[in-house]
């Protein structure tokens, strides 16, 4: 029999698969129907209503980024989001006008499961599937945690859009299937943190203190979460001692701690990680660095995303060597100033000067966008010499570590010992916010009228007109008239968890 079969035309052995999944189709879609599901009278068809227009996913999106923890869980937020949109934009756009199907006859659905607003747009595919399944696999794709919470509640909304009587299983299907493509669409473009290596190179031997004994943790209060980190890090580490103080206090207390411990620990942002990290390199001890700021530049870039992953890393004494940026006078008189991350002249500097002056009155986000607009208003230019040429400059940039794009997103250091300075400048003239995004758009090793990106070992900076102040690592200071700016290899030690899989 499955001989002659074959031996049909083309066309008559299309049109019986066709009439095949039409029946298994109208079955499915006939059984769910008819069948009585305890408890899901009063919850599918809400849940249903509740997805239309992404609402229910972007509400989700919200709660994630506010009750989760950490960047990890913003960026499965935001993935989610990217996901879903990019799933609805296809669904919308191609494939329901492409295969125009009409909706199932409502007959043998109950009334009380119907939806109160029938949908007027084609059946095939299913856009609510579609959507549920792209939020839910971009959010597990970045957080296998809140991945697990949001699939079981995606699969409902599919699963409604059967009950209900909206679609039939098929077009569910093929939508669910259309949904986890454009999730791995985004991914495509904009990797996961997963999907890149930690910066592992070079290794260290660091002392493993699986009870945090002899670890010395500074927490600065000033720090929005200081508090409950600190906690968590007593309970994880029950040896360890922890001191927590006011930023005033920081700096001489992280010098008298890196003197007593075989290990010394941080709680704050990148400012106070900063003063850390030169504490430690100058007593020759292991850093361990618990994410406690807005931003945690340099931690994430480690690959250290919680409190969780840094105990992992001091109980296992998994450690890399990282360089340390370096410039030179430094500020107050000191002989060098050092930087983890990002060294600066220009826009930048004010914008960070004006955003610490107003965020006590007004918050830190409302202050940034007022400073960006004030400094982008573009007075005058800074002018410096380099290399010999003197310029005028609306930005100069130097980060400790070349910096990678991740697809279209701003970028991260995958090396952070690759002994070389990532130098951006924004040359001067009219109009320094369309500079600045063309910058931006041009990307990090191209050239352009308003843009050049070089990589360097030291940078010679001559010049300065008085009154000029420089930036690093969200810190801001007055610059000397002429600057140093290098790399020390290597320098430091830093605690780093190993990836697991």
């Amino acid at each position: 029999m499955s001989d002659v079969y074959w031996e049909q035309p083309a066309d008559t052995a299309r049109a019986r698969v066709t009439e095949l999944l039409s029946a298994w189709d109208r079955d499915v879609f006939h059984r769910v129907a008819t069948r009585h599901w305890p408890g899901a009278e009063p919850l599918l068809p809400r849940l249903s209503r509740s997805a239309n227009h992404g609402l229910l996913w972007f509400g989700t999106a919200a709660g994630i980024a506010a009750l989760g923890r950490g960047a990890r869980s913003r960026r499965a937020a935001v993935r989610g989001v990217a996901s879903l949109a990019l799933a609805s934009a296809t669904i919308n756009t191609v494939a329901k006008r492409s295969v125009r199907r009409a909706r199932p006859v409502l007959d043998a659905v109950p009334v009380v499961r119907r939806l109160k607003k029938q949908p007027f747009t084609t059946s095939f595919p299913s856009g609510h599937s579609a959507s549920a399944a792209a939020f839910a696999t971009g959010v597990l794709l970045e957080s296998r945690g809140w991945g697990a919470a949001v699939v079981p509640v995606a699969a409902a909304v599919a699963l409604s859009r059967v009950y209900t009587g909206a679609h039939y299983p098929s077009d569910v299907l093929v939508g669910t299937a259309l949904g986890v493509g454009a999730a791995f669409a985004v991914r495509g473009l904009v990797p996961t943190r997963s999907q890149l290596p930690a910066p592992g190179r070079p290794h260290a031997d660091a002392p493993a203190l699986p009870d945090g004994t002899d670890v010395v943790v500074v927490v600065n209060l000033a720090s929005g979460s200081s508090t409950d980190m600190a906690a968590v890090v007593r309970d994880a580490l029950p040896g360890a001692e922890v001191v927590e103080c006011p930023a005033e206090e920081v700096e001489e207390e992280l010098e008298r701690a890196a003197g007593r411990c075989r290990a010394l620990g941080v709680v704050g942002g990148d400012g106070t990680v900063n003063r850390a990290a030169v504490a430690a390199a100058r007593h020759r001890v292991p850093l361990a660095v618990f994410p406690g700021g807005t931003l945690n530049h340099f931690a994430y870039d480690l690959g250290v995303e919680s409190v969780q992953d840094t105990c992992r890393a001091v109980a296992d004494g998994d450690a890399v060597r990282v360089d340390l940026g370096r410039f030179t006078p430094g500020p107050d008189g000191a002989d060098h100033g050092y930087f983890l991350n990002t060294f600066s002249l220009g826009v930048y500097p004010e914008l960070v000067r004006l955003r610490e002056r107003w965020s006590p009155r007004i918050g830190g986000v409302p202050a940034g966008v007022l400073g960006a607009l004030k400094v982008l208003r573009g007075e005058h230019p800074l002018e410096a010499e380099l290399h010999g040429r003197r310029r005028p400059l609306w930005l100069l940039f130097a980060g400790n570590g070349m910096y990678r794009r991740m697809g279209p997103t701003p970028g991260r250091r995958a090396d952070l010992a690759d002994g070389l300075l990532d130098v951006r400048v924004v040359h001067g003239g009219r109009l320094p916010g369309l500079r600045l995004l063309a910058a931006v758009l041009a990307g990090p090793l191209s050239r352009s009228p308003v843009h050049a990106a070089v990589k360097l070992r030291r940078l010679r900076i001559e010049g300065l007109s008085p009154g000029t102040v420089l930036a690093y690592d969200g810190e801001v200071t007055q610059a000397p008239p002429d600057l140093l700016v290098d790399k020390q290899d290597e320098a430091l030690t830093v605690y780093r968890p190993q990836i697991r899989s």
